[in-house]
């Protein structure tokens, strides 16, 4: 057992420390955030009105912190196709450890690097004037850390099926972007076409960003309840995804 929490120890740090050294990969991740919520967010103010009274502002600063946490967990997957190039996955695979441990250390650490990008675009998006709610802070970092752990674990299963990069971030980005539009971070879903609010309701991000909506400004169009329920089914289910994945790459 300490050895397995050791190896998801050492890969968790690994992570951080790869994202501690790459800051061109920090300010390039914050870049569209920042401009959804400096551009699209103050200029729409005058022209959208959103429920229960707010700024257009306010109304999308979840969705970016969630498009955010998305953004930066499903990428953190290619780290499995830089480990097979520069053979330090060979390496990872014959150690003494399971390899579920493995997955786990690449997920939380993933997760992680994730959610302090998250909490840059929240203390951003206060100082643009977003007024947030927070009743329960350990609730939200929670919440946010299950969204990242669901979206780094898909990274990592759809990662562990390639070994191109620029495949993969062709596929990433086929995804991310429905993904991204069909959530309600840009609109509400109350107001949407039936048949667009069906499809939003089969978008695991859809139940994320409703649940930050609901923690941060105190609304949302989905009872929390059943937003906290839906991600953590997803989680679950992508993390077991993402083990058979990886159980299967060959040494």
């Amino acid at each position: 057992m300490n050895k397995e929490l050791e190896s998801v120890y050492a890969l968790w740090k690994r992570e951080l420390i790869r994202f501690y050294r790459s800051k061109s990969r920090v300010i390039g991740s914050l870049g569209m955030p920042f401009f959804f919520l400096t551009i699209l967010g103050t200029g729409m103010n005058s022209i959208f009105t959103v429920p229960n009274g707010g700024n257009y502002l306010e109304f999308i600063a979840p969705g970016i912190i969630g498009m955010v946490l998305m953004f930066g967990s499903m990428f953190s997957g290619i780290i499995v196709i830089v480990d097979r190039q520069f053979g330090f996955l060979k390496e990872t695979l014959v150690a003494p450890v399971s390899r579920t441990s493995i997955v786990l250390g690449k997920a939380l650490g993933g997760a992680t690097t994730a959610l302090v990008q998250g909490i840059i675009i929240m203390v951003i998006a206060s100082f643009l004037g977003v007024n947030f709610q927070i009743a329960n802070i350990a609730l939200l970092l929670l919440f946010m850390l299950m969204i990242s752990v669901m979206f780094v674990s898909l990274g990592i299963a759809i990662a562990s099926k390639m070994e191109d990069m620029h495949g993969f971030q062709i596929i990433m980005n086929f995804l991310i972007m429905p993904l991204f539009f069909l959530s309600g971070a840009l609109f509400p879903l109350s107001t949407a076409p039936e048949l667009l609010r069906t499809a939003s309701m089969l978008d695991p991000l859809t139940y994320g960003v409703q649940g930050l909506r609901f923690i941060l400004l105190g609304y949302s169009d989905i009872p929390f309840a059943l937003c906290f329920a839906v991600i953590t089914g997803f989680t679950i289910a992508f993390i077991a995804i993402a083990v058979y994945a990886f159980n299967r790459i060959e040494e």
